[in-house]
């Protein structure tokens, strides 16, 4: 089906805003999926794109066409969904989002073993610590760390992760041991901070006896992805803020030192998001139902042995 194809190359490469990011996204080279753009302003007799060296963006023409042909590349993707429960042999992509660590850790060691049991799915596994919109980037799943703002999104909750804050002996002996949550503020205590571009304040959330405070944190490293705070810790460069199963070989190591136990962080949801229409696909749901329990046992095995992680929920 060229003509589909060209269409879904053009939906995606307005979405993302170029030929290559749309080509990529659908598996496809920059020559390929230029050439598909190419043949659909042909076969339509109009310029979809008005193109310069830095940038591509739709015409007039192309924000129309493109507002219709969304409504047929989702129905055709519901038309299929449909009738997959008629297939002994579940067919097609699954594009799957999680944070970095959990994907690294969690997520990407047990795509192979579900690959195994469909070998005629394909799972795009995207890894990213940044909020992306699960609609705009056409996501099927996603595996969070985190209650989800967006109320059009379904959850499968598949448990509650442990956090713990800590630090590395080199850093705990040069600058000391926080004793309260409250010594956290003071400036001899080095914070790292999990920060996007755009972020106005910061603040770590710890269980007190008089319940859930807000704790202004600062210090002089802050990244947007998680590993980057976890490798600066290692480092002993300041007091990290992570979940349990990510620092699990550290601490039994030694390599990381937990603090402040009494007051932790609250627990972090982990959870399968996934849009409402996505039930009705049989392959979304068989994924679901595999990484909720295969989640689980991971996490679960990652943290065996270590204290104070309950892992109800």
């Amino acid at each position: 089906m060229p003509y589909l194809d060209s269409i879904r190359v053009f939906v995606r490469t307005v979405e993302l805003g170029s030929i290559t990011a749309g080509g990529r996204d659908l598996r496809l080279t920059p020559a390929v999926a230029s050439n598909r753009i190419r043949d659909l302003e042909n076969r339509l007799g109009i310029r979809l794109f008005n193109r310069t060296t830095r940038k591509i963006a739709p015409t007039e023409a192309g924000r129309l066409y493109y507002d219709h042909a969304k409504e047929i590349i989702e129905a055709l993707d519901r038309a299929e969904a449909a009738v997959a429960n008629y297939s002994q042999h579940p067919r097609g992509a699954i594009r799957v989002l999680s944070p970095l660590g959990l994907a690294r850790r969690v997520v990407a060691p047990l795509v192979p073993e579900f690959n195994d049991l469909y070998p005629d799915l394909a799972i795009q596994l995207r890894l990213s610590d940044r909020k992306v919109d699960i609609f705009d980037e056409r996501v099927d799943v996603a595996i969070v760390l985190g209650t989800p703002e967006d109320s059009s999104l379904k959850a499968r909750k598949i448990m509650d992760c442990p956090r713990v804050l800590c630090a590395a002996p080199i850093y705990l002996d040069h600058f000391g041991t926080p004793q309260t949550p409250e010594e956290l503020t003071e400036q001899n205590h080095r914070c790292l901070l999990l920060r996007f571009p755009g972020t106005q304040e910061y603040f770590w959330t710890l269980e007190t006896p008089n319940g859930p405070a807000r704790f202004n944190v600062s210090g002089p490293y802050d990244a947007d992805e998680g590993d980057v705070l976890t490798e600066w810790a290692l480092a002993g460069r300041g007091i990290v803020n992570k979940p349990w199963f990510e620092v699990a070989s550290h601490i039994r190591s030694g390599a990381l030192v937990p603090i402040l136990e009494e007051t932790p962080p609250p627990p972090s949801s982990l959870a399968c998001l996934y849009p409402h229409r996505r039930l009705l696909d049989p392959k979304i749901r068989l994924f679901v139902d595999f990484m909720t329990k295969k989640c689980k046992a991971r996490v679960e095995g990652m943290m065996r042995g270590l204290p104070r992680t309950d892992l109800s929920g």
